[in-house]
């Protein structure tokens, strides 16, 4: 992907910036997907069953509620999304084996990691608008991840349909400085 999450802030009004310091780790630096949900507290039961489903080059957000007691997502399942299509997954949360996802064909995004795996009850909603850092993320909706952070585009709208040629331009001129 070689679109940039603050170019396409700056030719699309609309896009809406996650406020919160993700982390990134995966392969993939930058990734992009319509996105399915999750809501859970410190559990990974339905976590489990989503991931290994057929991803279809979807985004996994999972509201964990910014918890940080509990890993919600971890090597193990960052392997089956990756075999099973998962463009990305963006964690309101924690995980857990960092350095083993890092050497894995998928993105991922979350506030940090902490060892202990979460519980496995299955309490929770999948498919549900769930809301963190003052962006809501609808199911269907088009999200954008890279270094620089999380966007979700407006309805019906890609990151395809956002000309940028106009915004890296005046950038490019800005830089140059002053003509003469």
């Amino acid at each position: 992907m070689t679109l940039k999450t603050s170019d396409l802030c700056d030719a699309c009004d609309e896009a809406l910036p996650c406020a919160l310091p993700f982390r990134g780790w995966g392969q993939r630096r930058a990734f992009a997907g319509d996105i399915r949900t999750l809501r859970v507290h410190e559990d990974i039961a339905l976590m489990r069953d989503m991931v290994n489903q057929p991803g279809h080059g979807q985004v996994l957000v999972i509201d964990g509620g910014g918890s940080m007691a509990r890993a919600i997502f971890g090597d193990v399942m960052a392997g089956v999304a990756s075999r099973n299509g998962w463009a990305g997954v963006v964690i309101h949360g924690a995980l857990r084996d960092g350095h083993e996802i890092d050497g894995m064909d998928i993105g991922v995004k979350a506030l940090g990691t902490v060892p202990k795996r979460g519980e496995r009850t299955g309490a929770g909603e999948r498919d549900v608008a769930v809301s963190f850092g003052g962006v809501t993320f609808i199911p269907g909706r088009r999200l954008v991840a890279d270094d620089d952070g999380v966007i979700v585009l407006p309805e019906g709208v890609t990151e395809a349909d956002i000309r940028i040629d106009d915004v890296v331009a005046a950038t490019a001129a800005y830089a140059a400085g002053p003509s003469k």
